[in-house]
């Protein structure tokens, strides 16, 4: 009884994936740029739901769960690095920062 086809879903989720892949290769800044690669994660999760839904089967819900585990302690890292810099740099400009510079 699916009330929306999996096609709607997929549709979504290649767009979500779009945008993030867009704002990653066009956005300076550097907060902009993690949440574009957060959003490519999340839309790579919403295709598992999709596929686990549509089969029947809980094992792609299962690895979402996972999936949204380790994109939590990585944005936990991607921030205090993104942090860390500004305090060194000033900016978060990602054309402004180049670590390998005295």
């Amino acid at each position: 009884m699916n009330l929306i086809p999996i096609e709607y879903y997929l549709i979504l989720s290649a767009f979500m994936f779009a945008v993030g892949v867009t704002g990653v290769l066009i956005r300076k800044n550097a907060i902009v740029v993690f949440m574009c690669i957060e959003l490519m994660l999340n839309s790579g999760n919403l295709a598992l739901v999709a596929f686990s839904s549509y089969m029947g089967s809980s094992a792609g819900q299962i690895f979402v769960f996972f999936v949204m585990t380790v994109a939590a302690a990585e944005a936990a890292v991607g921030l205090a690095i993104i942090i860390a810099i500004f305090r060194n740099k000033l900016t978060v400009n990602i054309d402004e920062i180049n670590i390998f510079k005295w």
